[in-house]
């Protein structure tokens, strides 16, 4: 942080497209007369993302540019290596300081070490409601465990003092900036800090109310769906806690309020065990697991990337995710346990395939998900829990509503076989016009046998 007042700040922005409870731009506020708000199109980063997630950065980025043209400046980008983009800029503004939400991830260590080395640099909180850092066992050690982590979290808590969004900023008139890249709107998740803040708005005053029971269901509206506004930064995951805690202390049924608040939490929680433990991007958290022997059946790899399984609730979840970008936390749990449990693939596989995918593709929860699903991770599922497939189709989709919506090939066989397709008389798949290997596939896999072999893989590198 400059010691003293400075004419001119760059306020880099990376994960927060957003004017409200926004740290780095407030501490550049605090002292300079004149901000630059800059954004880098990092080639490092955008080749790794699919189409539609960076689209949805695009057109934040278009309705970001808007808000701040509404208070007197404007969003400057630049494309490139961060280090060298910033180098330019802050020669050509004749900058003194450069501010920015602190990230984590093994990338944006780098990246940020990089630019402290070479220019004045400055970095805040704002990404995560606490440091990931902050939170320890008594005997300074990280945590590893998400019950205590979160009793710990909760009891160290400091009040929150949000940000207001500024009113006016004074920025240079003339600087180069590309044009913000055209990009389709997502029809799921509008673009723009408003649109966020009125979607949490609404959430919590509908959905969150019976939260607890209804999270589970991928066939209902009960979730938030602002899962891609949190990894952007469009919201404040400070300010979603503060209104949702408010609601939950001003309320006797208020169970709904505290599990949406819980899901804050993990968020936090796989943000502290990446920068506690980075080792985990590249394999298994527990090193015994890393020997698994998975089959890795390239095949079976496709039909569950394509959503042609031939069990209804996993393929309902792979073909909402390629055709939207995001995919129901459920249905992310029960496809992720069917790949590494029921496939024998390996774990990595599946992650990566999310990774390009989500539009919310956060790099710890993506990562700590998939490492709790294969039982590889911290605070993960026991080894021999193998979600059955069908059981949790009838369970969490029984009228099936989210298998029709998105398996419309199943949309004329009778209810009683709609979890089950394959177990259908040849004459009743030609009455409802849906031949089983044909319209639909055969399961790949009989899941009795595919858990037994799993429990058997498992036990091998826990012996």
């Amino acid at each position: 942080m400059p010691k003293q007042a400075v004419s001119t700040a760059i306020w880099w922005i990376r994960r927060d497209l957003r004017l409200h409870d926004n740290p780095a731009l407030q501490a550049a506020l605090r002292v300079a007369r004149t901000i630059i708000p800059l954004f880098i199109l990092d080639e490092a980063i955008l080749t790794h993302s699919h189409e539609r997630c960076n689209a949805f950065l695009f057109e934040n980025l278009r309705e970001l540019d808007i808000a701040l043209r509404e208070r007197g400046s404007r969003l400057f980008i630049r494309r490139g290596a961060p280090l060298d983009c910033l180098q330019s800029i802050f020669h050509e503004s004749k900058a003194q300081a450069i501010f920015a939400q602190q990230d984590f991830s093994p990338y944006a260590h780098t990246r940020d070490k990089a630019v402290a080395a070479m220019l004045p640099f400055t970095l805040t909180p704002g990404v995560t409601i606490q440091p990931p850092l902050s939170i320890r066992k008594k005997d300074g050690n990280p945590y590893t465990i998400f019950t205590p982590y979160a009793r710990a979290w909760r009891e160290q808590l400091p009040a929150l003092h949000l940000l207001d969004a500024p009113t006016h900023l004074e920025t240079p008139p003339i600087l180069f900036s590309e044009p913000v890249p055209s990009a389709q709107p997502s029809q799921l998740f509008p673009a723009g800090e408003q649109v966020a803040l009125q979607r949490l708005h609404t959430f919590l005053a509908k959905q969150a109310w019976d939260y607890q029971h209804d999270r589970d269901m991928p066939g209902q509206d009960s979730t938030s769906l602002l899962s891609p506004y949190f990894h952007f930064g469009v919201l404040s995951s400070r300010l979603a806690f503060q209104q949702a805690q408010t609601q939950a202390q001003s309320n006797k049924e208020a169970a709904g309020f505290h599990s949406w608040i819980n899901e804050l939490v993990w968020r936090e929680f796989y943000t502290m065990i990446l920068e506690n433990f980075p080792h985990v991007v590249q394999g298994a958290f527990r090193e015994q697991f890393s020997r698994i022997e998975w089959e890795n059946n390239e095949h079976h790899f496709l039909a569950w990337q394509k959503g042609s399984t031939g069990y209804p609730l996993v393929d309902a979840g792979m073909r909402q995710l390629q055709e939207t970008g995001w995919m129901h936390n459920r249905t992310r749990m029960i496809v992720a346990s069917f790949l590494c449990k029921d496939l024998l693939i390996n774990w990595q596989w599946g992650e990566t395939f999310f990774y390009e995918n989500l539009i919310d593709r956060d790099l710890a929860s993506n990562n700590g998900g998939w490492q709790w699903s294969a039982g590889t991770g911290t605070d993960a599922a026991p080894y021999f829990r193998v979600f059955n497939p069908v059981t949790q189709s009838k369970r969490f989709d029984q009228q099936g509503t989210y298998i029709h919506q998105w398996l419309p090939e199943l949309d004329n066989i009778p209810d009683k076989y709609l979890h089950t397709p394959w177990q259908m008389p040849l004459d009743v798949q030609q009455d409802c016009g849906c031949i089983i290997g044909k319209h639909y596939p055969n399961p790949l896999i009989n899941h009795s046998l595919a858990r037994q072999l799993a429990l058997k893989t498992y036990r091998k590198v826990k012996a």
